[in-house]
């Protein structure tokens, strides 16, 4: 869970995008706060990039800002209506090629063409055969000096609080709902189980794919997301061995993400619209 099925049903639903998904930034103070002051430091010496690609643009709320970095680009998602939204949405920007997929190709993105990979808060639905066959495709697109950074889940590392949740579930409603009023799950999971991540990705698995690919995983970044302590997500910077981006690796734990999202949602009313 979530299948490539279930994720084409959910973003293929126009319903799903309320606000082109700005909504999903609103505890950052807005789309421009979170990629300014939150995407952008953790990749602004990547960019500008000759080409990029991003994966699963959704309705472009990073596409905005990416096209600005770079000469050439190509998106490419499994939903037809979020890339129609896109190919709409910009249409003066014809340096940008919009493809839809089968939620696990790249075979629109030519071979040794992407200086820059970039996707956020939409891998970490894909469950971890969708990354594997990303990774093993990115080796082959990827300029010699290729770097990627991928949003994705690492909620199956949290096995033990998972089948909790599972038992919960099949508990008689009368009496999840008295659980649920009180929050008690939540406060003794400490751990966000309503964001919709794939359970069966970790940060490790994601180290494992890449040197399967040929490639190496130069950092990681495990965090939490909205609720909760538990490091759901994970930030994986990976490049081609020998790149310039080539470093010994280095992996931290930020269970202050969402504190900091808060701090960022106060200063987006001073220095963002």
């Amino acid at each position: 869970m979530p299948t490539i099925a279930q994720n084409l049903e959910m973003w293929s639903n126009q319903g799903s995008w309320g606000d082109q998904g700005d909504e999903w930034s609103e505890q950052f103070g807005g789309t421009e706060s979170l990629w300014w002051f939150v995407l952008y430091p953790r990749i602004h010496r990547f960019l500008p990039a000759s080409s990029i690609l991003e994966i699963a643009p959704g309705y472009g709320r990073w596409t905005q800002f990416l096209q600005h970095a770079c000469q050439d680009m190509v998106a490419v998602d499994l939903s037809e209506t979020c890339i129609e939204h896109c190919k709409t949405r910009f249409a003066n920007s014809k340096h940008i090629r919009f493809h839809v997929n089968d939620g696990s190709s790249l075979e629109a993105v030519g071979d040794g063409s992407i200086d820059f990979v970039f996707s956020f808060d939409s891998l970490v639905h894909a469950e971890h055969e969708v990354l594997q066959g990303y990774l093993r495709q990115l080796a082959a697109k990827l300029k010699p000096n290729g770097v990627g950074f991928v949003h994705h889940s690492n909620i199956g590392s949290y096995r033990g609080r998972l089948a909790i949740w599972n038992a919960y579930r099949r508990l008689p409603s009368a009496l999840r709902n008295r659980i649920l009023k009180v929050n008690l799950l939540e406060r003794l999971l400490s751990i966000n189980l309503e964001g919709w991540r794939a359970t069966s990705m970790t940060a490790k698995l994601f180290r494992d794919y890449c040197e399967q690919a040929g490639l190496k995983c130069v950092s990681q970044e495990l965090m939490n997301w909205h609720t909760g302590r538990c490091l759901i997500d994970t930030i994986s910077v990976f490049t081609k061995p020998g790149s310039r981006w080539d470093k010994e690796p280095v992996f931290i734990e930020n269970d202050k993400f969402m504190d900091n999202a808060m701090l960022t949602g106060r200063l987006a009313q001073l220095y963002s619209r």
